[in-house]
């Protein structure tokens, strides 16, 4: 689903945004500097939450490294000088007592390698369980990116109805300050009383209080605007045609339950939980290792030395160690129906935000037909009443009254609108599409799979691959 394939911004076709987003106001929209796509990229790629966990997958796959790496040979060295100094007196029997110096320098080397060679599957079930792990946290990462950008989505949509909003309080205060104006001349001429001129005067004070109130939410959806995509906004373009949405809520729900992020790294716990089972289990079985060594001594006040090393096969299990091992399994067990269940949950919960975001987007729409319907007929009664009471027909409270009723009827509009929007992109998150790749955004996609390809096999810090991570890590200023 490339929604922004294109970034140039485009201007939502229809009656729809016409009456929506500029009914406020004689002039359409000129500026178009920044889009929504502009504004879903700039939340991509600023996004700390995102660097947070992208980090947090990085460690994730080093935990693969280090479960290989049980697997791997173990070479290490030792070695150590020795200085020797005293004397020793031995008694001769008859011949006089013998003393000794026993002073001397002496160096040893030894060389110990060690390799795992049967563990009943020990290993190699910790490797997998550990890979299904990462697997879930690459879930956790699109879950998150869901989020960072569902969050851009509102916050663009803030801004513009906040925008909308204060355009409707000004363009109020403009026209009540007319209305006031009329009743004190009215009032002059002794067509209308003071009571007229005090309730326009009262309308107009609470236009303005109203105005301040607005201005103050378009502040406050700025400030959303800045931490949630990473920037300040600026001249916001009017919104691309909305996203395309299968009007069929079970095939959605059925679509939710393969590919949400949630589901599937809940999919992944459960098999991670199993395969940690089998690695306890199998730690109670015996352990095969094949050990060698070598050695050089060498004493630096003599001629003597030594040198040679040793290979040999070790097998060995633990019998009894109070108990931890079969707690292991028990507890690993626990964790593994714990994830079954967790399963479940999350599952439920992902088909009822399908069902839910569903019934928000047909509500709003349905909001926006009736907004319509109520911005035109009370368009009619305000122009009706203000025109009768020009003749004598209405009183000033009248037009009061209906010019209240249009503007709560333009500023519903508004508000419909931006919740159609959001509503929209919440069907999205919803199923699992709401992600840069499935919205065909116009940015560099993170790919997990780049690191955890140069980490799974463990390698060592001096080889060419390990040379190559410590670049990458470097290019990420993580070292």
């Amino acid at each position: 689903m490339k929604i922004f394939a294109n970034r140039r911004p485009k201007r939502l076709s229809g009656v729809l945004f016409a009456l929506s987003m500029t009914a406020a106001i004689a002039l359409p929209r000129v500026a178009v500097s920044e889009s929504l796509a502009d504004a879903l990229v700039a939340a991509y790629v600023n996004s700390g939450l995102l660097e947070q966990n992208r980090a947090v997958l990085r460690a994730a796959d080093e935990d693969v490294a280090l479960a290989v790496s049980v697997l791997k040979p173990v070479l290490r060295w030792t070695g150590d000088f020795t200085q020797q100094f005293g004397t020793v007196r031995t008694d001769a029997n008859d011949f006089a007592p013998v003393t000794r110096s026993i002073d001397g320098l002496s160096v040893t080397a030894s060389l110990i390698a060690e390799i795992l060679v049967y563990d009943f599957g020990s290993g190699r079930f910790a490797v997998e369980g550990t890979k299904e792990t990462v697997l879930a946290t690459r879930e956790t990462l699109v879950s998150i990116e869901q989020q960072v950008l569902l969050r851009a989505v509102v916050a663009y949509f803030g801004v513009l109805r906040a925008e909308e909003n204060l355009r409707l309080s000004q363009n109020n205060v403009r026209l009540l300050s007319q209305e006031l104006q009329a009743a004190e001349d009215r009032f002059e001429v002794g067509e209308v009383t003071r009571t007229d001129v005090a309730l326009a005067e009262s309308q107009l004070a609470a236009a303005r209080s109203n105005l301040a109130g607005s201005q103050g939410e378009l502040l406050q959806a700025e400030e959303e605007y800045r931490n949630a995509v990473g920037q300040s906004p600026g001249t916001l373009s009017p919104p691309p045609k909305q996203p395309t949405i299968d009007s069929n809520i079970e095939a959605a729900k059925a679509l939710a339950l393969r590919r949400h992020p949630e589901v599937r790294a809940a999919q992944f716990q459960v098999s991670a939980a199993e395969l940690f089972i089998r690695s306890s289990e199998a730690d109670m079985a015996p352990r095969i290792t094949l050990n060698g060594s070598y050695g050089y001594r060498e004493t630096f006040n003599s001629e003597a030395y030594e040198h040679g090393g040793t290979i040999g096969v070790q097998a060995g299990q633990i019998i009894y160690q109070g108990g931890a091992l079969s707690a292991t399994v028990r507890r690993n067990m626990a964790q593994r129906d714990q994830r079954r269940a967790n399963l479940i949950v999350v599952s439920r919960d992902v088909a009822q935000n399908v069902g839910n975001a569903y019934a928000s987007l047909n509500s709003a729409r349905a909001q926006i037909r009736a907004t319509e319907e109520q911005v035109r007929a009370s368009r009619i009664a305000f122009e009706g009443v203000r025109e009768e009471a020009k003749l004598g027909a209405r009183t000033t409270l009248d037009v009061l009254v209906a010019e209240q009723q249009f503007l709560d009827a333009q500023t519903a509009r508004v508000d419909a609108v931006a919740q159609v929007y959001v509503a929209a992109y919440g069907v999205l998150a919803s199923t699992g599409q709401l992600t840069a790749r499935d919205l065909g955004l116009p940015v560099q996609i993170y790919d997990p799979a780049a690191y955890y390809n140069l980490v799974k096999d463990s390698p060592a810090k001096y080889s060419k691959q390990g040379e190559k991570l410590d670049r990458v890590l470097r290019a990420l200023q993580k070292e």
